[in-house]
């Protein structure tokens, strides 16, 4: 049941060979993870201290059961943009950090997002496994991209995008109108001095 349960939360894989986890799970009555969803008589009976280790901490393994304690779960954390997670390191590139957070795709922590200050290599700050607290910038579904910071006050993306975009907008417009206006006083001054020519010569 340990498996069964551990597959459906992909960063928690390795918690498998948890000692403490194989003691609380494999000794009871194996269930699909299905019979796990709200049954919270048996979830209620897990101690989720003796569930995590040093890779999966206690609020990872705590944020599970309180998923599979509700009656509809979908056996995958919700989460939004703005809110901050506990994930595991799975690669480090040139670009930044790929991270588990839980859920059927991974987040990528950019190497500008990686630190409050300038980072030249990736491999100084994340090494895989390593358990990092992050927050959700950025859900592209369509795309299947989660953006991650591990600058914790960073803001997220959505919110500056739309302001960026309404200022390139309406900038454009602006400057027609601009531009039209002073045309129009230029049209109208040489008709006025011309025609007071005209006035003084019929005088």
């Amino acid at each position: 049941m340990a498996d069964e349960l551990l597959s459906s939360f992909d960063h928690l894989k390795s918690l498998s060979t948890s000692k403490g986890n194989n003691n609380l799970l494999q000794k009871r009555n194996p269930i699909p993870v299905e019979g796990l969803v709200g049954n919270n008589k048996l979830l209620k009976s897990l101690n989720p201290v003796k569930c995590a280790n040093e890779q999966f901490g206690l609020l990872t393994v705590t944020d599970i059961v309180r998923e599979l304690e509700k009656p509809e779960c979908d056996r995958q954390p919700e989460f939004s943009t703005v809110a901050f997670k506990e994930g595991v390191v799975i690669n480090v590139a040139a670009l930044g950090a790929f991270i588990d957070i839980g859920v059927h795709q991974d987040g990528l922590v950019h190497i500008s997002a990686l630190a409050n200050k300038f980072v030249e290599d990736p491999h100084t700050v994340g090494k895989v496994g390593q358990v990092v607290k992050v927050k959700v910038l950025e859900v592209d579904e369509k795309r299947k991209r989660i953006a991650l910071t591990m600058r914790l006050t960073d803001a997220p993306v959505p919110q500056a995008q739309e302001a960026r975009g309404t200022g390139k907008r309406e900038q454009p417009r602006d400057r027609k109108d601009r531009s039209a206006k002073p045309q129009q006083k230029r049209e109208s001054t040489p008709n006025t001095a011309m025609a007071a020519v005209f006035a003084r010569l019929k005088g």
